[in-house]
């Protein structure tokens, strides 16, 4: 059999920020193993002479080429280069954009950065972001009811990134953690517009996880029953018994990613209105 080398060079060219490349060639990238990519990101390229020493740094370490220019004859100047550089080379947004046209029937009108455009949606994105890091942790409990979203948790369920995560999707998110014995503020069980979903994972997870965070936490830092499987066994069980009392839903996030928790999260929504 032949050997193959252990990374591969991933070239990324865009005629904007360069995000949905990125989202693409990870995505496939982890669908291999056998090989980790090096990445070479070049965003914001616009004109042919960007685009001519981009390709003169593809020619020195060749590799995949995935791209999403719009131009048609910059995206054609890559293919053909590529051709002659004997590179794969792959305009991600063509084929959608393709059957956007055959469906919808009319032509795209081709702008760069589109996505980007700073419309009311860009506006809500922005105001959810400012929401959710004002009511991160527990923080001003008194609008819970304005939230989207409102996640509960004992510590370590990642509940602030998924509350992030969310609000760049422009969904207004809060977080209360969870702790044994506290009671959760009146302000939430009075809430009747939120989703209010709870975080958890197995025992071990949370252990493990808060064991890396005492291993980064100053000195003086008191473990006591933090990493103790015993101590959060009996604190998922009082999360459990909140969430069965009041009827809401739980996510188990042992072998979720943020992303996988919060399209969970996402998908829970229509079902509970």
């Amino acid at each position: 059999m032949e050997n193959r080398p252990n990374f591969f060079h991933l070239h990324l060219i865009s005629d904007s920020t360069g995000e949905t490349l990125i989202s693409a060639g990870r995505a496939a990238s982890a669908q291999f193993k056998s090989a980790q990519p090096i990445e070479h990101v070049y965003p914001l390229i616009r004109n042919r002479k960007q685009l001519l020493t981009v390709l003169q740094a593809i020619d020195k370490e060749p590799g995949i080429v995935l791209y999403t220019i719009v131009d048609r004859e910059l995206a054609t100047l890559v293919d053909e280069r590529c051709v002659e550089m004997g590179v794969a080379s792959v305009n991600v947004l063509e084929p959608v954009l393709n059957a956007f046209q055959i469906y919808l029937g009319a032509p795209s009108r081709r702008r760069v950065g589109a996505q980007h455009v700073m419309n009311a949606g860009y506006f809500a994105r922005i105001e959810a972001l400012n929401f959710t890091m004002d009511h991160d942790d527990g923080q001003m409990p008194d609008d819970y009811n304005e939230a989207d979203v409102v996640i509960i948790g004992i510590s370590r369920t990642s509940k602030t990134p998924t509350s992030i995560y969310l609000a760049n999707r422009g969904i207004k998110t809060a977080n209360i953690p969870i702790v044994s014995g506290v009671p959760l503020p009146e302000s939430l069980l009075a809430a009747s517009r939120p989703l209010i979903v709870c975080l958890i994972a197995t025992t071990d997870r949370i252990s493990q996880v808060r064991e890396n965070r005492v291993l980064g936490a100053t000195s003086g830092f008191d473990r006591g029953d933090y990493t103790d499987r015993a101590a959060i066994s009996e604190e998922l069980k009082y999360a459990r018994s909140i969430c069965a009392r009041h009827n809401w839903p739980m996510i188990d996030v042992t072998r979720r990613s943020i992303e996988e928790t919060a399209a969970a999260i996402v998908a829970l929504r229509p079902k509970l209105r």
